[in-house]
């Protein structure tokens, strides 16, 4: 099914992936790594997802523009760690949505971080929200932290309406040849894959070419400080009902097959970023 869907979507167009979400990134091709902020539109209210970096806001905001809504209608961006390559753009969201409701939503150990983009807008740390935001038409949405995976205030987000869960850094992929779609395209083969033994890139199966594995391991291995935190956050995931998961970089995971088929692909990994250098403890 995604595999007709990937031949028919336009990436240079906001992309809904299921009730009020939309994918609104950019593309990278010859080893990018392509950036996934989200749109939730709920009625006149919206919440932006890990809105991107500053070089994208111009691709981002048109995206926003092409969804039918106005920037004012954005209350809300929740930013699941304080990276550049999702906070960059913050001055600038600030600026054309330009109302002083505007909320800024992360977690603790993030805001002091956060402050360094943001100059106007109220900022609000989840673990005093409960863990949730309720919008005025009572959709929530779910906050979960994953600590370590990979900054200490790293968290992902459930939207319970629509049951997309946008996973952050986790789940992420870089793109490894020219062809890039949006969706992930598992084989048959893929769906029951695990890590090749002693640390090297091949899944099992040893079949290297346009591996999705190969590119989940790669950005893991990079962005992920240990196994033993990625381990911790796929359990978190795993813990989570959802029926899409969305990360901030590369595949998006469609159904409950290809989710269970990461999460086993990302448990089975054990050189994960210090431990690639040390080895195994």
């Amino acid at each position: 099914m995604h595999t007709i869907l990937n031949h028919n979507i336009d990436l240079d167009k906001p992309v809904q992936l299921n009730r009020g979400v939309y994918w609104v990134g950019t593309t990278s091709t010859g080893g990018g790594v392509p950036a996934n902020p989200y749109l939730i539109i709920d009625n006149d209210e919206a919440v932006l997802i890990d809105g991107g970096s500053r070089p994208d806001f111009s691709t981002i905001m048109r995206k926003i523009l092409q969804t039918g809504i106005s920037p004012e209608q954005i209350r809300y961006l929740v930013y699941q760690h304080y990276d550049p390559d999702l906070c960059g753009s913050i001055p600038n969201l600030e600026q054309i949505i330009g109302h002083k409701n505007l909320r800024i939503v992360s977690k603790k150990e993030n805001i002091p971080f956060i402050r360094h983009y943001s100059v106007q807008s109220e900022i609000l740390c989840i673990d005093e929200m409960q863990r949730s935001l309720s919008l005025q038409s009572g959709r929530q949405l779910h906050f979960h932290p994953t600590p370590y995976a990979h900054s200490a205030g790293s968290f992902v987000t459930l939207d319970q309406a629509s049951a997309v869960l946008f996973s952050s850094d986790l789940c992420g992929s870089v793109c490894l040849s020219k062809q890039w779609n949006l969706f992930v395209e598992l084989p048959d083969h893929c769906l029951s894959c695990f890590p090749a033994p002693e640390y090297q890139q091949a899944a099992s199966c040893g079949k290297l070419h346009d591996c999705p594995w190969q590119a989940v391991h790669a950005f893991h291995r990079e962005v992920m400080p240990s196994s033993r935190a990625l381990h911790h956050a796929v359990s978190v995931l795993a813990s989570i009902d959802a029926d899409i998961v969305a990360p901030q970089h590369g595949f998006i995971y469609p159904g409950k097959e290809s989710i269970q088929a990461v999460y086993r692909f990302l448990r089975g990994l054990n050189d994960i970023g210090i431990d690639h250098i040390l080895g195994p403890a």
